[in-house]
């Protein structure tokens, strides 16, 4: 059944003219959905610790940062734009209680709602709102009079009235340019982190590192191993994003076609797709949310010493050295 999407004639804006849009966090989606919705001519409080760098971040982009408790009380929506890690515990000890019956409360990715850690009161509808890009990118082609597509979803019990606001708040950031795909929060949020995890960041890591490795173990400079491993994946990419891969195989070589066909199939294989529906299950079953909980309620030692593992992999120190000398390249080194 094809999927229903919405576009600007289908939202009104004018719904959200005499409420009050709460956004609670100023990082990347809080930051370029707060200034969309206030370029929209929406009325917008932003939620954002003081004497972070985040809170001198709204100041400069002329917000007056609240308290989080102030300005879930100012709400007539209130969106959570806090990293999922942290948002059950300030809900509980922050939000929960500041909200009114009427209200609705927001999310743009429905980790925390669908496994338990965020749950609304009676009285307070849930909806999600989430593009399908980084924040920069929804600030950057909203600016430019474009959009990044959206989804949007209900949860349990909420009204067709908050479905309308919904899709107003989607129209303000500029969702509704782009396309707002119907869907739900379950498939939303297990959709994502199986995105997250097999593709698009554990897949292609993994994928980059192994075959980095695999030449630089066979004796091939490593700088030869970057480019052809790493830096020329994002002409690959781009040529999908441009017209799938069908585009992508009339774009590139009949040797580089043939290989695809013949030798892919040997990388992703009945094993990588058995894992790939291990993972699946293992997020469907909320295995790999109590995991994730449970690392940062320890101080996340796994993930912090991981995280500094991979910093220093030769992959990065080449990939650094020959950014370095790359002046086309708006350089981006943590």
């Amino acid at each position: 059944m094809p999927a229903t999407i919405y576009y600007d004639n289908d939202a009104d804006l004018s719904l959200l003219k005499d409420k009050t849009i709460a956004i609670l966090g100023y990082g990347s989606q809080g930051h370029a959905q707060a200034q969309n919705l206030k370029d929209s001519g929406c009325n917008v409080v932003v939620g954002q610790r003081p004497g972070s760098p985040n809170y001198d971040l709204a100041v400069s982009h002329g917000f007056d940062p609240l308290p989080i408790e102030e300005a879930t009380k100012r709400g007539d929506l209130v969106n959570i734009l806090l990293p999922d890690e942290v948002q059950g515990d300030i809900y509980r000890g922050q939000i929960r209680e500041h909200l009114s019956p009427g209200n609705i409360l927001m999310c743009s990715h429905g980790f925390n709602v669908h496994f338990g850690q965020v749950e609304a009161p009676a009285g307070v509808d849930t909806l999600l709102v989430a593009p399908k890009g980084p924040g920069h990118l929804v600030r950057s082609e909203f600016e430019k009079g474009g959009g990044v597509p959206s989804l949007i979803a209900l949860g349990e019990g909420a009204s067709e009235e908050t479905k309308k606001l919904g899709l107003a708040y989607a129209k303000g950031i500029g969702g509704t340019r782009g396309g707002v795909i119907e869907t739900t929060i379950e498939e939303e949020t297990e959709t994502d982190l199986f995105g997250e995890q097999v593709v698009l960041c554990g897949g292609v890591s993994e994928l980059v590192k192994a075959a980095f490795d695999t030449l630089v173990d066979a004796g091939y400079q490593p700088e030869m191993a970057y480019f052809e491993c790493l830096h020329e994946l994002k002409l690959i990419v781009d040529l999908f994003y441009q017209g799938g891969l069908n585009y992508m195989r009339y774009s590139v070589s009949n040797t580089a076609e043939y290989g695809d066909y013949t030798r892919g199939p040997r990388i992703i294989t009945d094993e990588t797709r058995a894992e790939m529906k291990k993972i699946l299950t293992e997020i469907q079953n909320g295995e790999f949310a109590r995991d994730w909980i449970s690392e940062n309620r320890a101080g996340a030692p796994s993930f912090k010493a991981t995280r500094r593992r991979n910093r220093n992999h030769k992959l990065e120190e080449v990939g650094r050295q020959l950014r370095s000398l790359m002046t086309w390249i708006d350089v981006k080194e943590v």
